[in-house]
């Protein structure tokens, strides 16, 4: 499943987009996941939590995917 996600700044931190988009419930969680190995941006895994998320990125996380406008 793919949605969409409108950020107003030149960017996110991949955690704080995990957190908002609701894909993690904290930033903690997020924390861990990345770590893991288990995120994905734009097909490639990314264990940066603080990674800069820009527009056009699609970011992957167990089936969810989303889309950055």
């Amino acid at each position: 499943m793919r949605t969409q996600f409108k950020i107003q700044a030149e960017y996110i931190e991949l955690s704080k987009l995990l957190k908002a988009t609701g894909l993690c419930a904290t930033g903690g969680t997020a924390k861990i996941l990345i770590a893991e190995g288990r995120v994905t941006v734009d097909g490639e895994v990314e264990l940066r939590r603080q990674c800069k998320i820009r527009k056009g990125q699609v970011v992957a996380l167990e089936g969810h995917s989303v889309e950055v406008n």
